[in-house]
């Protein structure tokens, strides 16, 4: 089987969804399938790009065995609504305008968000007289709606256009039971969707022996606990709440806390970190994919956290099972599904989302009881191992790319 694989985010960058991508597209082709991946040239989160890349209308290059396509696109910070809005738009256009030039394929499998890639995927797939699966990664635009970024009305017209893709691909690949079900909720068949989590690769997630030196460039002592996020932050993550957690920590000399990543929210997070005066809170730049197990591995405690929204009780964020396979607790701040993929291995414990003086008491009492935070790691571990496998799960996507390549070619 061929496989055409749209993202707009793809390896060397360091994203949820480049992270998923690379991972299928690694085991699609150990397991025999042809993949090719169309992408546009590094540049998250910040919008320039990569060292040894350029911006041109259509180039191939090689990642981990995985061939890629890069297309032109507007490139703007992971910040500000219109910009973004250019670049997303503008990836769907060169995809568009470029897709007689990408290789032979059986099925296309779009990854969103942004939906943008959808729309490209659905017209790529109709161009070329293919079948198309769309895989939804989050609700949007309902999670756009969940942040207050925008109120526009043509937010309304765009969730219209949503469930249209939803008619129209051939196969709808989710990542959690709460999106199929939203999916069935609106009138999507059952039938014709299929549920993948996240998971991570064992073998590339062993837990490193840098702890000392990473805690050491860090200024972390080896006596105090580290609480950290990793990863964007961006406006849905509402890290304002870990923020006042730490200052409700601050008399705690032994407790200190790491955010490391990029995007929208960050120059205010650290403005409200030097209004508050605080020095237990460190902030750091996201590093290569390569570097990441080493910064988790320095934690103690690693802090999931999405802003208090329904829609935001249906994802399951993908770092979790990073952490789990690193044997690092987790103080989960995300309710509904990924809270009880965390309370049923035990692996961490589980709070309200955007309750600052909840994080704070859970982090001292987890500081006061170190002995079980080994236990919940150890936990974790287990867990991972026997659920989420990263191999097993691409596997079964592969199942899906073969039920709608196999659709197509009956009809």
């Amino acid at each position: 089987m061929r496989v055409l694989l749209l993202a707009d985010r793809f390896a060397p960058e360091v994203s949820a969804v480049s992270v998923r991508s690379l991972a299928h597209a690694k085991v699609w082709q150990e397991l025999g399938h042809d993949v090719v991946v169309v992408t546009c040239v590094p540049n998250f989160p910040k919008g320039e790009v990569f060292e040894g890349y350029r911006n041109k209308l259509y180039q191939e290059d090689v990642v981990e065995g995985v061939k890629v396509v890069r297309i032109w696109s507007y490139m703007a910070a992971n910040e500000g609504v219109v910009k973004r809005s250019f670049d997303y738009i503008s990836f769907f256009l060169s995809a568009v305008f470029l897709c007689r030039r990408f290789p032979e394929f059986d099925v296309c499998l779009a990854t969103s968000p942004p939906i943008f890639v959808a729309f490209a995927g659905a017209l790529v797939a109709k161009l070329r007289r293919r079948p198309w699966v769309f895989e939804v990664r989050d609700l949007w635009p309902a999670s756009i709606r969940a942040v207050g970024v925008s109120k526009s009305p043509v937010l309304n017209l765009v969730e219209k256009l949503e469930l249209a893709l939803y008619r129209s691909a051939d196969r709808v690949m989710v990542l959690t039971r709460s999106f199929e079900e939203d999916l069935v909720s609106r009138g999507i068949p059952a039938e014709k969707i299929d549920v993948v989590t996240n998971g991570v690769d064992l073998a590339q997630f062993q837990r490193p022996n840098s702890r000392r030196q990473i805690r050491d460039s860090l200024g972390v002592s080896e006596s105090a606990l580290l609480a950290g996020y990793i990863g964007t932050t961006g406006l849905a993550h509402g890290l304002t709440t870990l923020v006042e957690a730490a200052e409700r920590c601050a008399a705690a000399d032994d407790v200190v806390f790491l955010i490391m990543g990029e995007g929208a929210d960050r120059k205010r997070l650290e403005s409200l970190v030097a209004q508050k005066g605080l020095t237990n809170v460190i902030f750091r730049n996201f590093v290569g994919h390569d570097e990441v197990a080493d910064y988790i591995s320095s934690l103690d405690l690693s802090v999931v956290h999405l802003r208090p929204d329904p829609v935001f009780k249906t994802v399951i964020p993908s770092k979790i099972f990073e952490n789990m396979a690193l044997g690092v607790p987790l103080l989960m701040a995300v309710e509904g599904e990924s809270a009880e993929i965390v309370a049923d291995a035990g692996c961490g414990l589980c709070i309200p989302s955007g309750d600052s003086e909840k994080m704070a008491a859970a982090v001292l009492e987890l500081n006061a009881a170190r002995a079980r935070l080994d236990e919940m790691g150890r936990r974790g571990l287990d867990a991972v191992a026997r659920k989420y496998d990263r191999k097993v799960l691409a596997a079964a996507a592969a199942e899906t790319l073969a039920l709608a390549a196999g659709k197509r070619k009956a009809s």
